[in-house]
């Protein structure tokens, strides 16, 4: 079968000769259909420390370079394992079923998973970046427990943009947002979108401020729900944030530029006990400037990947219409696309390209 690879930084390499995988008991094997490419991937094309694979097998896949990419993906069930009954959302299972996958690699044994915390097991990984099979290929197999079928309502396309979706759910949801209160989102890159949609979606009621560079990022943060967006390069976020909020500035702000300015700039932003949420990725360690959150007694936290219920939830809000995302999908590619028409337009044509989807089946 077909498989995108990753041989490692700036090496991927679409191949035909990949073994079909073996459908085990526990598994659903699933016919892709439609894979995002998402900020993970790229930092992978760019820096070899996102996926540290290259001679230490992960502990749970046992796999190193080279793994098969592709970790946002809807596809159709085509075969069961003998022993799987049920999927995420609780229904049975059935080949047919249009399902889209949560990428979770985790223990179900340490003490976060036991805890319901399978998002930071002690031994996380992601399908797609860490083994066990990716989105980018021809058939996969993976664990029933992570299929969720899709509601008639929800096509494909959409399907593929639960994870993210997930992702941003899952940093609102730490962000403990209370009625009435402003938020600060930092980047209106995808995740940064997404997480102006859900706040959108879960109408809490405040003021969704978004602070970006990009022009065209700017226009989409504008159109998915920000009630103002802010160029740093022509004001100031902090004074800015402060006169938008009664001077005390707002109580949550949530980190998804990457960039350690942004951050600074967040810490010091949010009011007097505010709340800083950090979902970014980071290559290398940052200095924060602990002083803005010292004097104001503001708190720092992170928010990383999904729970089972953060990707029910947004299967569920997709599905009446509480989140509508067709919007963030700026290009459809094939399969021998990904490199050119993929990641170098990701890193090349960043202003106008938000998601990208890639038709598994093309």
């Amino acid at each position: 079968m077909r498989a995108l690879r990753y041989h490692g930084p700036g090496d991927l390499r679409l191949q035909h000769d990949i073994p079909e995988p073996e459908c085990l008991p526990h598994q659903v094997k699933i016919r892709p259909a439609w894979c995002g490419i998402c900020g993970s991937d790229l930092h992978a094309y760019l820096s070899e420390k996102a996926i540290p694979l290259r001679d230490t097998p992960h502990p749970l896949t046992g796999e190193v370079w080279p793994i098969t990419l592709g970790h946002e993906f809807s596809g159709d069930i085509v075969a069961l394992g003998s022993d799987v009954g049920k999927g995420g959302n609780g229904e049975s299972l059935k080949v047919g079923d249009r399902v889209a996958c949560q990428p979770t690699i985790c223990c179900h044994a340490c003490h976060s998973c036991k805890q319901g915390s399978i998002n930071v097991c002690d031994s996380l990984g992601f399908i797609g970046l860490m083994g066990g099979g990716g989105g980018l290929s021809d058939f996969i197999c993976i664990d029933a427990r992570f299929a969720h079928k899709l509601p008639d309502s929800v096509p494909n396309d959409i399907g593929a943009l639960i994870e993210p979706l997930s992702v941003a759910w899952h940093a609102v949801e730490q962000a403990a947002i209370k009625p009435g209160d402003d938020v600060l989102v930092m980047g209106a890159g995808p995740i940064g979108l997404a997480v102006i949609q859900c706040l959108k979606a879960r109408q809490f009621g405040g003021q969704i401020i978004v602070a970006e560079l990009s022009t065209k990022r700017k226009e989409f943060a504008r159109q998915c729900g920000a009630t103002t967006v802010i160029d740093p390069q022509e004001e100031d976020v902090v004074s800015k944030c402060r006169s938008l909020c009664g001077g005390q500035g707002p109580a949550v702000a949530l980190e998804c530029a990457g960039v350690t300015a942004s951050l600074n700039a967040a810490c010091r932003a949010v009011r007097t006990k505010g709340l800083i949420v950090n979902v970014a990725l980071w290559d290398e360690p940052v200095p924060i400037d602990m002083m803005a959150i010292l004097f104001g007694e503001k708190r720092l936290t992170a928010a990383v990947t999904m729970t089972t219920p953060d990707f029910q939830a947004v299967i569920g809000a997709l599905g009446s219409g509480q989140l509508k995302v067709e919007g963030m999908i700026t290009h459809r590619i094939k399969m021998d696309e990904v490199v050119a028409k993929g990641f170098e337009a990701l890193i090349k044509e960043k202003d106008t390209t938000i998601k990208v989807l890639v038709d598994t089946r093309a």
